[in-house]
């Protein structure tokens, strides 16, 4: 599993990406977040410290995500986002849709 899923609390996880979310490995990435909402989870912070790649295949997997956690009030939001990865977000205007924080500690403690 390319992607370490660490608890904060009951519906709080913090998922390090890794070196990339793409067409690869975005449905594993779904399937491992489906298994946090069903046990209960509802926010989930997204480390992108070390990720090179986002394409829109893992966009759409995130956005997927979004849309799960969204009618529980829950949230989606980036944390330590990586050049390339901000790139993207510019360009598709992620940020309007997903908060992000310089670190995940700064992201835990907005969620908490």
């Amino acid at each position: 599993m390319s992607f370490s899923v660490e608890p904060v609390n009951q519906e709080t996880v913090i998922i390090r990406i890794g070196k990339a979310l793409d067409f690869r490995n975005a449905s594993e990435f779904k399937s491992a977040c489906q298994d946090q909402v069903r046990k209960g989870v509802r926010n989930f912070i997204l480390d992108f410290s070390d990720t090179g790649i986002l394409d829109s295949t893992g966009l759409g997997s995130i956005f997927s995500l979004y849309r799960q956690v969204s009618p529980l009030e829950g949230q989606v939001v980036f944390a330590s986002v990586s050049r390339p990865v901000q790139v993207v977000v510019q360009l598709t205007r992620t940020y309007k849709v997903f908060r992000q924080f310089p670190t995940v500690d700064a992201a835990r403690e907005a969620l908490v």
